[in-house]
């Protein structure tokens, strides 16, 4: 999400604190939200949500499936709106007592390796918590591959992070990556399983021997397909080291970029996947969070050349 002036939205005038909207018709509330203001993100607009900035006749309204009627007044109150801080290397999309959640841009480490210490997604938040105050704390709660941009989660608060790891299948809600792989898929949408175990080299394999390796269920939609390569929705039932990358392997068609995964062609100079959507139950005030990233430009342009 960008920074923005929130007292130029949806028309407002400099000062003015308060937006108001009439209903023509009946419509839920995110889609009203989303028509009425062009310039905001639909993350920003479901954090407005959240925390209690949208009213519709007076009471505030949180639902954003919440059915609005003609006639009906919905204001926006701008006044305790805050715009996320920018960090340079990366875009905080929401940040609150409890958790960071950032896009990750491709190409940055999600924490230090032995041959790069500074240049990291960790490295650069706890910069940015300790403005704040030097004694924050920050903790990973799940990791992306150097290469994969997208949604990441950190945690303010060890027992935040527990809670997280601890409880993840119930917590988190819904959990979908974008990859551009090599080859028409021709099947349209599927499920991968398998058991996942790792080499001495750090290299995953699916596995067929008892009790090696753990097991990993990878589910893919087809949404665009040409004749040399193909843009899949991905949706991890479990989140196992390089998931993704080892089963598209196992299919014969592995992610453009992917060398390591028996890639052959790198057209993007990265590796071609992206954590789309992360979805959860706010550990502590218990509201349903949703947050998406921004497919990048270079992915559509992919299926563009035609």
């Amino acid at each position: 999400m960008k920074q923005q002036n929130s007292g130029n939205q949806a028309g407002l005038k400099p000062r003015e604190k308060k937006t108001r909207l009439q209903v023509g018709a009946p419509v839920e509330l995110m889609v009203f939200l989303i028509e009425k203001l062009p310039d905001r993100t639909r993350n920003h607009i479901k954090a407005l949500l959240t925390r209690g900035q949208v009213s519709a006749d007076g009471k505030v309204v949180k639902q954003y499936n919440q059915l609005l009627s003609a006639g009906q007044e919905v204001v926006i109150d701008w006044s305790h709106a805050k715009a996320p801080e920018t960090v340079k290397g990366l875009e905080i999309l929401f940040e609150d007592p409890y958790l960071i959640v950032i896009n990750k841009p491709s190409g940055l480490l999600t924490i230090a390796s032995e041959a790069e210490k500074e240049k990291t997604a960790y490295h650069l938040l706890m910069n940015h918590v300790h403005r704040t105050d030097p004694g924050n704390r920050l903790f990973i709660v799940h990791r992306l591959d150097r290469d994969t941009s997208g949604v990441m989660l950190f945690a303010k608060s060890e027992a935040v992070k527990n809670q997280f790891q601890n409880h993840w299948k119930s917590m988190v809600t819904e959990r979908a990556y974008l990859a551009a792989v090599e080859g028409p898929v021709r099947k349209p949408e599927g499920t991968i399983s398998s058991r996942l175990a790792e080499t001495k080299t750090k290299m995953m394999y699916s596995t067929t021997k008892p009790g090696e390796g753990a097991v990993a269920i990878t589910h893919y939609q087809v949404l665009k397909s040409t004749g040399t390569r193909s843009l899949l929705k991905i949706h991890l039932e479990t989140g196992r080291k390089n998931q993704i990358r080892v089963h598209m392997k196992d299919i014969g068609h592995s992610i453009l970029g992917d060398k390591k995964y028996g890639a052959k062609t790198d057209p993007m100079g990265r590796l071609a996947l992206h954590a789309q959507i992360l979805a959860f139950r706010h550990p502590v005030t218990k509201q349903p969070m949703y947050f998406e990233a921004p497919i990048p430009p270079e992915f559509l342009r992919l299926f563009n050349e035609r």
